[in-house]
């Protein structure tokens, strides 16, 4: 057994987690050594009594690791482990990280400029309105959007990612043969397509009230920060927060009606030192200029001193419709031949790349070392 095996085999005995399976691990030297015969007792381990150390030599001679890898096979389905070095750099770090992931779809190191967007599941219109906007808008200048594929928020927060042509992350609350909602089976397929669906949870696993208050921690281990679109005073979605400010991420709140029960608890985290999200200028501003490197790259005007800027195809269209002069914003977009709201979307990465100034008016020029 390799140690990758180990990790995957591991993670399908009930009754353990990351926490104690390190624990073996610190006992033992390796995961292997669990399934090695020689060791028939667990109950001096940290954490691991009388019962689980019986249970977990009665599991651990039935587990099969090997048709689990042959399932995940025959649906496209990748298992990553601590093991593997495509493991997320962000999520060794956390204090309980995943003993496996199954991924649907492919986690790139690009991922790690990810941000979280999470909210209710019973949300109302601006919530999910702000949720699509704000995800559209993070995609458009190079995050990732991490979100948990539930009903409400999630999906608004993926939906948006993927009309803004960006890379989302959905994290399920239970495996990937039994997703659930069922409903989001069909934007669970687009999501792998262009970005990853994945779950801690082996195949068969049903969601229940455990499995997603802790498929939380995940949301918040990828991502730098974590926005809170809409909650209630007792939402799950701060389960999500609780998991962000214990990994040491930021904690964003869109704030709502001080009369919304569909708002309290986004307001109370507000009140409590959340930073407030009323435009995505809000967020950016946080992390300044991470965004992912594999942009494409513009070459400067010549003459100019300013060193090369990472640009995209589009970024670059406005770029070129602004060397002749200033422009508003909706003769801008009818000059590069863009929708308004993707032109508006595009303007605050290259703000944030000091490429162009936005002034009064909503009149956009080039900045002072890039003008002809």
């Amino acid at each position: 057994m390799t140690e990758r095996e180990a990790f995957i085999a591991l993670n399908m005995i009930e009754g353990i987690g990351p926490v104690k399976v390190q624990a073996l691990i610190d006992a033992l030297g390796s995961p292997e050594a669990v399934f090695d015969p020689a060791v028939n007792d667990f109950r001096e381990v940290q954490g691991i009594g009388e019962k689980l150390s019986e249970s977990i030599l009665a599991q651990r001679c039935e587990v099969d690791f090997t048709g689990e890898l042959e399932h995940a096979k025959s649906l496209g389905v990748k298992i990553i482990t601590p093991a593997d070095a495509d493991y997320p750099p962000a999520l060794k770090s956390i204090y309980d990280p995943p003993l496996a992931l199954y991924v649907s779809g492919s986690l790139l190191p690009r991922d790690k400029h990810a941000l979280g967007i999470v909210g209710s599941r019973k949300c109302t219109y601006y919530g999910q309105s702000t949720a699509d906007r704000l995800a559209y808008q993070l995609a458009q200048t190079g995050f990732t959007v991490v979100s948990g594929l539930a009903r409400g928020i999630d999906e608004a927060a993926h939906e948006g990612a993927l009309k803004g042509q960006g890379r989302t992350v959905a994290v399920l609350g239970s495996a990937l043969d039994a997703l659930y909602p069922p409903e989001n089976t069909e934007l669970a397929e687009r999501i792998a397509k262009s970005g990853a669906v994945v779950s801690e949870y082996p195949f068969g696993r049903q969601a229940d009230r455990q499995t997603f208050p802790y498929r939380n921690r995940i949301i918040s281990g990828l991502s730098m920060g974590v926005i809170v679109v809409e909650s209630g005073a007792k939402s799950g979605s701060l389960h999500t927060v609780d998991a962000a400010m214990e990994q040491g991420r930021s904690v964003f709140a869109v704030p709502g009606r001080i009369d919304s029960p569909a708002s309290k608890g986004t307001n109370r985290l507000i009140k409590n030192g959340a930073k407030l999200v009323d435009n995505v200028a809000d967020i950016l501003e946080e992390f300044e200029l991470l965004l992912p490197p594999d942009k494409l790259v513009a070459p400067a005007p010549e003459g100019s001193a300013r060193p090369e800027v990472p640009l995209s195809d589009a970024e670059q269209v406005l770029v070129k419709a602004l060397w002749a002069e200033a422009l508003d914003v909706d003769s801008l977009a009818r000059a590069a031949g863009l929708p308004s709201a993707k032109v508006s979307a595009l303007l605050i990465g290259l703000e944030m790349k000091r490429v162009i100034k936005i002034l009064p008016g909503r009149i956009v020029e080039l900045a002072e070392d890039l003008k002809g």
